[in-house]
């Protein structure tokens, strides 16, 4: 995020389950990184991408999520593996969810 002109605050924290509670995000969707962006979640490896569009677009959602932590998503790469297809999911206040955007 920090190559992509984002300021990137870490805190580390021992339990994260209060954290994802807080912020509303759906258990099925939790992954290994929680952030806030300019008052949005954004949850696991999310590229930047979305996140940018995110911001741009301001879609009445909680944010955004890749769950788990899926081969060839951003941070995940590797030079070993092969890339497996993941989604970026948008979830809201009420747990509802959709996808917002696909990678193969």
């Amino acid at each position: 995020m920090e190559k992509n002109g984002f300021r990137v605050v870490t805190k580390e924290v021992e339990d994260m389950a209060p954290i994802k509670t807080r912020y509303l995000v759906p258990t099925e969707l939790q992954s290994c990184h929680t952030a806030i962006v300019d008052g949005y979640v954004v949850e696991g490896h999310v590229p930047v991408t979305e996140v940018t569009r995110m911001l741009d677009e301001r879609p009445a959602i909680v944010g955004l999520a890749v769950a788990g932590m899926p081969a060839g998503s951003p941070g995940m790469e590797s030079s070993g593996g092969d890339p497996v297809p993941f989604d970026v999911v948008a979830f809201d206040e009420e747990g509802g969810t959709e996808v917002y955007a696909s990678y193969p």
